[in-house]
């Protein structure tokens, strides 16, 4: 199958992502597509995201003529991964927290999972702490705000070092803590400014990798086809988002418009 490999997310956290898939599949073609209009989808409704999630997706896969959809959104793939599937013809790979990993390489058995809301207290992330990480305390971190921190970044713009600091601080509070799970793609983005605020050495880790190994085994052809560096968005074109896309390759973005995509709630 030819085409480029398709990266979604909701606004730039996916770039995490293509450093990872870069250095997995340095030659393979990519493209991006964001739906900014709808950032952040933490705060949504959960139906409403399902159709929303599938709508996007359908247009971008179409768009780009892409081979293999990576949905480098934690909270897009626990709710809508199987959807995706059923409604598209191309693989679909997925994003989850790396408990699995956390948790075996905490000394302590003492982990946090740093997430959005819509992560942190989701169904699915309640089976991987049980199936993987059943023998350790997980401490779980609603940092909603690192979202928006991870795009000001990424546009030029600087962080506020309050939201950080506020986001992490609950961590903190078990004193054995050693190894957090950065549970959304967008924190990856923030890995050196999060590890300066740490008050003692901890392990940050992220499933960028494995996720690039994931699909390395589903593309088969590094190779493969189409024109790499395409990106979309549905939103506005801000220049900070543009900035970010450009930081990691990436053309500026073309509207993704379709009758099927509706307004952002």
């Amino acid at each position: 199958m030819s085409g480029p490999i398709l990266i979604f997310d909701s606004g730039v956290g996916g770039l995490s992502v293509v450093k990872a898939l870069r250095e997995q599949m340095p030659g393979a073609p990519l493209a991006y597509v964001c739906d900014n209009a709808a950032l952040p989808y933490g705060t949504k409704a959960d139906a409403w995201l399902v159709r929303r999630i599938v709508q996007v997706c359908r247009a971008a896969v179409a768009a780009s003529g892409a081979r293999v959809l990576v949905v480098a959104c934690n909270t897009a793939s626990t709710l809508a991964l199987d959807a995706l599937r059923a409604q598209l013809s191309v693989p679909v790979v997925g994003t989850v927290p790396a408990i699995k990993p956390a948790a075996a390489l905490s000394r302590s058995g003492v982990i946090g999972l740093l997430a959005t809301s819509a992560t942190v207290t989701r169904p699915y992330t309640d089976k991987l702490i049980h199936d993987f990480a059943g023998h350790c305390t997980v401490v779980r971190v609603a940092a909603d705000g690192l979202v928006d921190q991870a795009e000001r970044l990424l546009a030029g713009e600087p962080v506020d070092d309050a939201v950080l600091e506020a986001g992490l601080a609950p961590l903190w509070r078990a004193p054995t803590l050693d190894t957090v799970v950065l549970g959304c793609t967008h924190f990856p983005l923030l890995r050196d400014l999060l590890n300066a605020r740490a008050p003692r050495p901890v392990q940050w880790v992220d499933s960028g990798s494995a996720i690039a190994r994931r699909v390395a085994q589903v593309a088969a052809d590094e190779s493969g086809g189409g024109v790499s560096g395409l990106s979309w968005a549905t939103g506005s074109l801000r220049p900070g988002l543009q900035a970010g896309l450009a930081t990691f390759g990436f053309a500026v973005p073309t509207e993704l418009s379709a009758p099927a995509i509706g307004s952002a709630m």
